[in-house]
């Protein structure tokens, strides 16, 4: 394999408050299999994560835990690191921003910039939001609260520098419009510009006196170094940056790095202050920033009240890393936030994973060890003129696919890059069908087509499994070693016929994905879901939260605002392809054994849909009949803990995942259109 060159990945790191939910936990596994995929293509890859672990917030959980702040992040950064390596993460370094090394190159880079006239001593007064650990002007409130998170804000004064952001404003937005790759997908840089450059930056706060959790600034002890300048270096002192010169030959080997792969919800401070710190050091920015959209559950952000954070380690304990690993690479589209439900995960595995991966590659292996005792030889065969035509079909769409996921995973469309590898297996399932091996091995004259049938499909699955290796480490490596063969490099992907043939396959074949109950992984979902809820009851109780006024400060509180995301705009087209009617719940009844559903029988016009909606929480299913509802007609059918859900009820939902149904101001008879 020529080596390409070198590779440098950087991923947002993992704040150490807590122990990181699956939607957390899908950036690692995203930046991991594109990391993986490059180091096939011949890149030397260096791949850093890492955890982020200063702040007040830090200091006041500490505080609550009866340790210090170095005890907790420990503990927590722990754990972060632990489920990297239980998904399989193929990280070079995981830095914590404790480490001794950075923190002494942050130091000198705060010194450095303060030097240079870059950053000021002043003082500050603003509101503060805790959270976010931000400091906002009134103008920038929304409704008086914090415009990122919702929640309240307390006046504030304190002494602090600040970096000048205004000074390298305009020469960043001349780097973004020269280099349209830059930001990615266009809709996030798009976002930055009209909403923060555009209408001008304001001097940014950077050191913090109102507590010590951070770097010491070592020229003025009042003052900690505030997490952003802090947090974002770790991408330059990681690979041995020195902000006095004399950088390491592996900082001039790496940087600039070549993606910085992070949320869309940290965006912000990825695209704006990190580039302007950089330049502002003399230093190139990176060559592009990805912002990912976010993986939710069951539609809606994880939220413990809500009781449907899930975490890696109980999925994967459940369904295994590598199908984890597949359903958030496969199911999380370009730019639109990705779904998931232990159902869903469930469906996948048995579709995607035990049926048309684990089934075929059974399939081949027992059908090579009953009819050759699981040697497989290319005879060559083709017995008629149709036998050239799939055998020559099955050929192109495997040496072709390579070429296909490499388009793909240029612009890091992973999803779209798994479907062109289970391209692979489907075909392969097709060709067993096309050639039906239990017909020819009844004839003895057909024992060569019989053995070429089966040649092909090993080979095509080799390939296949060579292609799935980065997204599926572990199942990739299981196929190869029952097939008795070697993982392929990508340069050998466009050849046909390079498994040796006269090759033995293993005598008895491992089961790579066995089929799941739906009504276990229901069961195991409810169990999980019933222990989380109650640890959450005992932290409130222990908190002296229980008191009925835990929302009293929160955005979620009836009077509240509260700003989301913004998704990308449709076309009036898009919206008019969606049918919404006033239905009116005529019967309501719980989904058995489902802690979340309730099951509705829906009268919209003359006839009745039956919904499965998730408010159980909310509404008692004697609450529902009678009600006169918002309902989306057209939205295809599917299955929810089994019961088969024909639409959607429209809700409201408050920053704390608290659920109000949305239902007409005035009378309208039952099949009403909303327009």
């Amino acid at each position: 394999m020529q080596n390409k060159g070198k590779y440098y990945l950087t991923t947002a790191i993992a704040y150490t408050s807590g122990k990181p939910h699956i939607g957390n936990n899908y950036e690692v596994v995203l930046a991991d299999s594109i990391c993986r995929f490059k180091r096939k293509e011949g890149y030397d890859v260096y791949f850093q994560t890492g955890t982020d672990e200063h702040g007040q917030k830090i200091e006041l959980k500490a505080q609550e835990a009866g340790v210090t702040p170095k005890e907790f992040v420990d503990k927590v950064a722990g754990t972060i690191r632990e489920l990297c390596d239980l998904l399989n993460i193929s990280y070079d370094k995981f830095i914590r921003t404790t480490d001794e090394d950075h923190e002494k190159q942050v130091q000198k880079i705060f010194k450095r910039l303060y030097d240079q006239g870059d950053i000021y001593k002043g003082a500050y007064e603003g509101l503060y939001c805790t959270p976010c650990e931000s400091f906002w002007t009134e103008s920038q409130l929304v409704d008086g609260k914090c415009p990122d998170c919702g929640r309240e804000v307390k006046p504030a004064k304190e002494e602090a520098y600040f970096f000048r952001m205004s000074k390298y404003a305009d020469r960043l937005i001349r780097h973004i419009n020269e280099h349209p790759e830059f930001i990615q997908p266009v809709s996030r840089k798009n976002e930055m510009m009209n909403n923060f450059l555009l209408p001008g930056l304001q001097d940014l706060c950077v050191s913090r006196t109102s507590f010590r959790w951070g770097i010491p600034v070592d020229f003025d002890d009042k003052h900690v170094v505030y997490v952003w300048l802090d947090a974002l270096s770790n991408y330059i002192t990681g690979i041995g940056y020195n902000a006095e010169g004399e950088s390491s030959e592996q900082y001039k080997k790496l940087w600039p790095a070549d993606l910085h792969l992070i949320g869309k919800d940290i965006i912000r401070f990825h695209t704006i202050y990190w580039p302007i710190f950089l330049m502002a050091l003399g230093e190139p920015l990176p060559k592009q920033i990805f912002g990912h959209p976010w993986l939710l559950m069951g539609g809606g952000k994880m939220s413990k009240s809500k009781g449907n954070v899930v975490y890696a380690d109980d999925l994967a304990a459940f369904f295994g890393v590598d199908a984890v690993r597949y359903y958030v690479l496969h199911e999380m589209p370009y730019d639109n936030d990705g779904n998931a439900t232990w159902e869903l995960i469930a469906e996948r595995t048995n579709s995607d994973l035990a049926n048309t991966l684990g089934n075929l590659v059974n399939r081949t292996i027992s059908m090579s060890n009953k009819y050759f005792g699981g040697v497989v030889a290319d005879k060559g065969a083709q017995l008629t003129p149709e036998d050239s035509v799939v055998d020559e079909d099955l050929k192109k769409t495997v040496t072709g696919a390579y070429a296909k996921v490499a388009e793909k995973m240029e612009t890091y469309r992973v999803a779209d890059a798994l479907t062109e590898i289970f391209g692979i297996f489907k075909r392969c399932n097709k060709y067993i069908d096309e050639t039906e091996p239990w017909v020819l091995a009844k004839d003895e004259a057909k024992a060569d087509r019989l053995s070429t049938v089966l040649y092909n499909l090993v080979e095509g699955i080799v390939i296949g499994a060579s292609l799935l290796e980065p997204f599926m480490p572990e199942t990739a490596q299981k196929i190869a070693g029952q097939l008795n063969t070697s993982l392929r490099d990508f340069d050998r992907l466009q050849e046909f016929g390079l498994y040796e043939s006269g090759n033995k396959v293993t005598d008895v074949p491992e089961i790579l994905f066995a089929r799941l109950d739906m009504k276990e992984v229901l069961a195991k979902e409810e169990e999980i879901a019933t222990a989380q809820m109650a640890a959450v009851q005992a932290e409130e109780g222990a908190s002296g939260n229980g008191d009925g006024n835990e929302n009293k400060n929160d955005s979620s509180v009836a009077d509240g605002v509260i700003d989301i995301e913004a998704k990308s705009e449709i076309t009036y087209e898009d919206f008019a392809a969606m049918q919404f009617q006033v239905g009116e719940i005529i019967a309501c009844e719980a989904v058995p054994k489902s802690k979340k559903l309730l099951c509705s029988q829906v009268k919209i016009g003359s006839q009745v849909k039956q919904i499965v909606s998730g408010i159980k929480a909310y509404y008692s299913p004697e609450e529902m009949v009678g009600k006169k509802v918002m309902v989306l007609v057209n939205l295809k059918p599917a299955k929810l803990a089994g019961v088969l859900s024909e639409g959607m009820l429209l809700c409201a939902e408050d920053a704390e995942g608290n659920l109000a149904l949305m239902v007409p101001e005035k009378k309208m008879p039952a099949g009403a259109e909303i327009c």
